[in-house]
């Protein structure tokens, strides 16, 4: 019983770590840009695909695709900013439209590519390190530990220590007062989608191997993603982090003892919960980023 306790808790502990970020670059992009990204899960997606082409079929270092991964999703959020979110950037309503319209185009760009079947990507490393004879933490499942802790650690320092995260934090806190200030409010959206993008990318780089790719991938992360923020409270890149460790323990932990399907129910019903108790959700939506 212990035994399955602790794999239960590696295991979340995994998803926790992939999914804070998703959800943190979600959070950042509304919180400096004000508009929801429906297209953000097949940015997870296009992460994975990318490791699909260059680290399955053409053989290259598993740590280089990532970093490729990384930049290359995040140029495409970059060209999200110029192409849609730029131009319709006082029409939140437009811009939510707009990235569903996008995340149809990536998905049917990625089926003409590759295919609609399931890629399956060999692991970076098959180590598996034994902690009992039922408790075991592939080596593959810490290196994405252990990179999603670092990414945000980073993220934390960018955003509190130097000029570019303090003008993402006005911009996010009160956009008007943060332009009269001279900080570009179209500097810093593209830097907001940049990063937001290339967090999405950098996880589903280092998931690929470890999940089935397909171009339809996203639709659970989104869903997920959107379940921590609002829980989390919409806005606050702390809320998320720990709304994505809560979920992805409840939800391992229902999925192991119960099944998937009845987790998917419990995540809802965790939403539906805290919304009731607390409409803002954990940490409010006053602090933005």
């Amino acid at each position: 019983m212990f035994e399955l306790l602790a794999q239960t808790g590696l295991n979340a502990l995994y998803a926790a770590a992939y999914l804070s970020l998703v959800a943190v670059g979600l959070v950042l992009i509304f919180g400096v840009m004000g508009i929801i990204n429906f297209a953000h899960g097949e940015l997870f997606m296009i992460g994975a695909y990318v490791v699909v082409a260059l680290y399955s079929d053409l053989q290259m270092p598993f740590v280089l695709v990532a970093a490729i991964g990384l930049v290359f999703v995040g140029c495409i959020g970059i060209l999200m900013e110029f192409t849609m979110f730029r131009p319709l950037r006082d029409n939140p309503l437009g811009g939510l439209v707009a990235s569903i319209g996008f995340l149809m185009v990536l998905q049917a760009l990625v089926a003409l590519g590759f295919g609609v079947r399931m890629e399956h990507v060999p692991p970076f490393t098959q180590e598996v390190i034994v902690l009992s004879d039922r408790v075991r933490l592939p080596v593959h499942r810490l290196i994405v530990i252990v990179s999603s802790a670092t990414l945000l650690a980073a993220l934390w320092l960018f955003l509190k220590r130097t000029k570019f995260g303090w003008a993402l934090r006005a911009s996010a806190q009160d956009p008007e007062a943060a332009a009269l200030q001279g900080i570009s409010l179209r500097t810093t959206s593209l830097i907001a989608m940049f990063i937001g993008g290339a967090l999405a990318g950098i996880a589903g780089s280092l998931t690929a191997p470890l999940i089935s790719v397909t171009p339809t991938m996203g639709h659970s992360v989104i869903v997920a993603a959107f379940i921590v923020i609002i829980v989390g409270g919409i806005g606050s890149l702390e809320g998320a982090v720990l709304a994505a460790i809560v979920y992805a323990f409840v939800h391992t932990g229902v999925t192991t003892y119960i099944d998937g399907v009845i987790a998917d129910i419990v995540g809802l019903s965790l939403m539906l919960a805290v919304l009731i108790v607390r409409p803002t959700g954990i940490f409010g939506a006053r602090d933005r980023a």
